[in-house]
């Protein structure tokens, strides 16, 4: 296999602080940040928004 079964082109950019913006194509976007407990451990003042690794979790199980 020499060519590459799939490609995904996405990107990522900071909204703010913590917040973050994924766009896939065609044009789906999710965001994600910090939540919980991991807010409360580093003293983070934002809103609660899923882990990044939340997303690959929830993937994984679908």
């Amino acid at each position: 296999m020499t060519e590459p079964f799939y490609v995904s082109h996405a990107t990522v950019e900071k909204v703010d602080g913590v917040h973050r913006r994924a766009t896939f194509e065609p044009a789906t976007s999710i965001d994600f940040g910090v939540h919980g407990p991991i807010k409360a451990h580093y003293r983070i003042d934002a809103k609660d928004l899923p882990l990044p690794v939340d997303y690959v979790v929830a993937s994984t199980a679908a």
